[in-house]
This record gives structure tokens, C-alpha cells and sequence, in this order.
């Protein structure tokens, strides 16, 4: 199974969007997909219409029962949604509380990573959702991952919360002793601006090979994907936000 991470340290930059946008076109195209949300706003799992505080069991679970965790306990956690081959790992807002509570036991930073290893053979693909907070969460989906996906609003307050994003890869690469494989997406873009022309060109120049050439544009369809509770790619298919998902899935997948 594949772990891709979706984060940055500045919300509103296309997080939800592009875990959702590139689970959908995956489990169209037969992968077995889960989604993860370690987000306690839980917006990637209202996106489906899953209220995990009406649930018994969500990824918080995985975390206090880290010790005793079996792939069925597991698996019991996860939601099914209208799309076959997707299901969501939901969130709750007791996870504003691990950090507090939790977040100096030891191995706490690995247990997502272990938890994925006991459904490995059940998914083809797992995308995180991250907090735009560093904590015990963006901790864990880091550890998890093989590649780091990184949303970046074309804008320039957005391209500092990319430097603090990519100085914390570092410091945690160090700590783990590994090199993230990291792909910047420019979104939002708007070509009639400026602020988002000078703001790729920026990214371009600064962070080079890890900025994938193309781009997500501004689309109104994301949101009224949203209302349906639908990826794009199946609410609205033939739009210039599916294409562009697309085009970066073909990279992603290389």
C-alpha cells in the first residue's frame, strides 16, 4: 500500500480538496482507496457526510488503543461512502486533546504508521489528511507516508506557510532519518492575477524539482462537489479542476 501525506502549516491552501479530488479519481480507476482524516475540524470526513462524533469508532481510537491494535479493530473504524473502492478513516474533536494527553509517551510519532501496516494488504492506497498544526498528528502522518503532498495557495502569505512546512520536514526527516518525497502543488491559481503569477514563478525559483509544473485552478465546482458530498471527478467530470487532478495523478504515480 501506497501512504501519501497531505499537508501543510497554513490552512485554506486545497488540503481537503486534494485529498478528496485525488481519492476520488484513484477509486475510479479500481484502486482500493482509504482516506484519513487526523484533522479534529473533521472536514474531510463531513465532506462525506460522516459525523464521527455520532460514531463509536474513529481514528481517535487508533490512537488510544494503539497497544492492543489488530487489522479487524482496525477496520472497524473506517466509513464506507457513496464511491466504491473509497472509504474514510473519520475524525473527532477528541483529537485536539492527544497532544495534551498523549503526546510525550513514547512511540506515540509511530502509531498511524502501525496501524496502516495491519490493513496493508487491504488498500492500494492511503491518503492523509493533515491539521495545519505541527503536533503529535502531522507527526504521525509524516512518519507514515512515502511521498508528501503539499497544497500551496498561489498567493504570497501562503508561500511563507510553505517555508515553515518545509523547514519542519527537515527537522523531522533528521529525526526519523529519512528524506521526504515531496511534491509542492500550486493552487487556487488564477492566471488573470498577478499575485498568483509572480507567486508560481516564486515557487519555481525557490523549492525547483518539487514543485509539479502544472496547476489546480480556481474552480466553483470543488464546492459544489462538496454540497453533493461527491469527489469532483464523479459529480462533475468533464471540469478543468478533474483535469488537473488528473494531469498531477499521472506525476504522483510515477
Amino acid at each position: 500500500m501506497k501512504v501519501w501525506t497531505v499537508a501543510n502549516q497554513k490552512g485554506g491552501v486545497g488540503k481537503t480538496t486534494t485529498t478528496v479530488s485525488l481519492g476520488g479519481l484513484l477509486a475510479q480507476q479500481g484502486k482500493r482507496v482509504l482516506l484519513i482524516d487526523t484533522d479534529p475540524h473533521s472536514s474531510l470526513s463531513y465532506y462525506f457526510g460522516i459525523d464521527a462524533e455520532a460514531l463509536s469508532h474513529s481514528v481517535y481510537d487508533i490512537f488510544i488503543k494503539s497497544a492492543s491494535l489488530t487489522a479487524d479493530s482496525v477496520l472497524d473504524c473506517l466509513c464506507p461512502t457513496k464511491i466504491d473502492n473509497l472509504y474514510v478513516l473519520p475524525a473527532t474533536m477528541a483529537l485536539a486533546t492527544l497532544d495534551r494527553t498523549m503526546g510525550s509517551e513514547q512511540g506515540m510519532g509511530l502509531v498511524l504508521k502501525k496501524a496502516l501496516a495491519k490493513v496493508d494488504n487491504e488498500f492500494d492506497v492511503a491518503i492523509i489528511d493533515c491539521p495545519p498544526v505541527l503536533g503529535v498528528l502531522m507527526v504521525n502522518a509524516l512518519a507514515a507516508c512515502d511521498k508528501v503532498i503539499v497544497p500551496t495557495q498561489t498567493e504570497y502569505l501562503a508561500l511563507k506557510g510553505l517555508d515553515r512546512m518545509i523547514r519542519t520536514m527537515e527537522i523531522m526527516g533528521r529525526s526519523l532519518g529519512k528524506s521526504f518525497d515531496t511534491c509542492i502543488i500550486p493552487t487556487m491559481f488564477d492566471k488573470r492575477t498577478n499575485a498568483a503569477l509572480e507567486s508560481r514563478k516564486r515557487l519555481m525559483s525557490d523549492y525547483g524539482g518539487r514543485v509539479w509544473e502544472g496547476v489546480i485552478p480556481v474552480d466553483t465546482h470543488f464546492r459544489d462537489a462538496s454540497l453533493v458530498q461527491l469527489p469532483i471527478s464523479a459529480a462533475y467530470p468533464k471540469t478543468r479542476g478533474v483535469a488537473a487532478y488528473g494531469k498531477l495523478l499521472e506525476v504522483l504515480g510515477k
